[in-house]
């Protein structure tokens, strides 16, 4: 590296990339901790992930640094309170406080994980990346080493989704209070020098809910591997049969309003809906079970990405009803897969699937009604359905690939390193 200067502009970097929840299966952070992480790698670069629990799932060619947490919310006992022998650091006792006192612990607890761990490690990296975490310890990370964070889209529009879900008074306090972990994240959002950003309509709602200046936010969209997400013609169509991803049971992701119009659809024809995500005793649950649906939704989670593309090719439609979406990943594999798509108008979806009719079957967020139509002009239209598949996934083809997302994450990487302040940094640091 050169005396006085950041990295030799050529030169392959070493990365510190953070996830608190990195494993594929609990949403879209994971796919793109996997799929970014992968593509850096494939670009010459080194990269060390430090993860919270669930671990992530990574290329053979990416180490894994577990920073382990009390685990609070796994699979098995989700939201049990820990014993006091297991409180062995002061981590554990802050992510305790924090979740007792009714607050959603883990951003604010991994960062300070973090931040230990890499406090002697400061020679090791020229830069860390963090994965929406955007807890206080990001800023004492930031103040020892040059630092970038992604930002998928701001987390104010699932609290006040559900918060406006909230049945009563009483669990609106108990939402707001779980969600007051936002104002953290904006602070130290706003603090930090760059911010990467999924899509232009999170970037506008990430300044007017967050504060964070346009000056300090950079668009780099994410992407999908075309050669694993791609159409299948040995494998045939099941008539009727839609699929849609549900990663959590939270208003946000909309997934009642499906429930609510396959229900309708069902007076008429024979549909079945297949959820990649894990059944969860909760409202959608409740609603499926209400509405006489069980036998005729399916749940599947923990399955191969090569399963999840054969179970695109499997389906006449894939579905994302979401109230709000900062990018969606599910959206441009089932388009890159030929699936054609029915999707809201929720947040960022009609900047990623483009004009309703040439390359998506749209229709309004939060509405049943329109949401229902749009599935009966999919489902009874085989030509419509064979035109927007073929034109979806060339528009994906045209624009998002995890190797254009890795080139212009370097990018940001490279300006970020340039920066005076950081270039400070690394020579304290013995980085150039």
């Amino acid at each position: 590296m050169r005396q006085n200067a950041g990295p030799h502009p050529d030169a392959p970097l070493h990365i510190a990339y953070l996830t608190y929840r990195g494993k594929p299966h609990v949403g879209g952070q994971g796919v793109y901790t996997r799929h970014l992480t992968k593509a850096l790698a494939d670009l010459g670069h080194h990269v060390e992930v430090f993860g919270g629990q669930p671990y992530p799932v990574l290329d053979p060619r990416v180490p894994l640094t577990e920073l382990p947490s009390l685990d609070i919310f796994n699979d098995h006992y989700p939201g049990r309170l820990p014993a006091i022998w297991e409180l062995k650091t002061r981590e554990d006792w802050l992510e305790t406080a924090q979740f007792i006192s009714g607050v959603f612990p883990e951003p604010k607890a991994f960062s300070a994980r973090a931040h230990r761990a890499l406090k002697p490690r400061v020679r090791d990296f020229d830069l860390v990346h963090d994965n929406q975490c955007l807890g206080d310890g990001i800023l004492k990370i930031e103040a020892m080493m040059p630092t970038i964070v992604t930002l998928h889209h701001p987390i104010t529009k699932d609290r006040e989704l559900e918060m406006s879900h909230a049945p009563n008074r009483f669990k609106r306090y108990s939402v707001g209070r779980w969600y007051s972990f936002v104002k953290m994240q904006g602070r130290v959002a706003s603090a930090l020098p760059r911010i990467v950003v999924v899509s232009e309509n999170s970037i506008k709602d990430i300044h007017a809910d967050m504060g964070v200046g346009y000056d300090r936010m950079r668009l780099v969209p994410v992407g999908v591997d075309p050669d694993l997400f791609k159409p299948l013609p040995d494998v045939a169509r099941r008539p009727g049969r839609l699929i849609t991803t549900a990663s959590a049971d939270v208003a946000l992701k909309g997934l009642s309003y499906l429930i609510e119009a396959m229900a309708k659809l069902r007076t008429e024809r024979d549909v079945t809906l297949t959820v990649i995500g894990k059944p969860k005793k909760g409202k959608t649950m409740e609603l499926i079970e209400r509405l006489g649906l069980r036998p005729y939704v399916e749940f599947v989670s923990g399955v191969t990405d090569e399963r999840i593309v054969e179970l695109y090719a499997e389906a006449e439609l894939a579905v994302v009803p979401s109230l709000y979406e900062g990018f969606s990943l599910p959206a441009i594999e089932a388009m890159c897969s030929g699936t054609p798509l029915v999707a809201t108008d929720g947040g960022a979806l009609p900047e990623v699937t483009g004009r309703d009719g040439d390359t998506v079957f749209g229709c309004r967020a939060g509405d049943v009604e329109s949401l229902t139509a749009a599935l009966v002009r999919g489902l009874g239209d085989p030509e419509a359905r064979d035109r927007i598949g073929a034109a979806g996934r060339q528009r994906v083809l045209d624009r998002w690939t995890w190797r254009r997302c890795a080139q212009l994450t370097v990018e940001q990487y490279r300006e970020v390193l340039a920066m005076p302040a950081n270039v400070e940094k690394l020579r304290r640091n013995g980085r150039c």
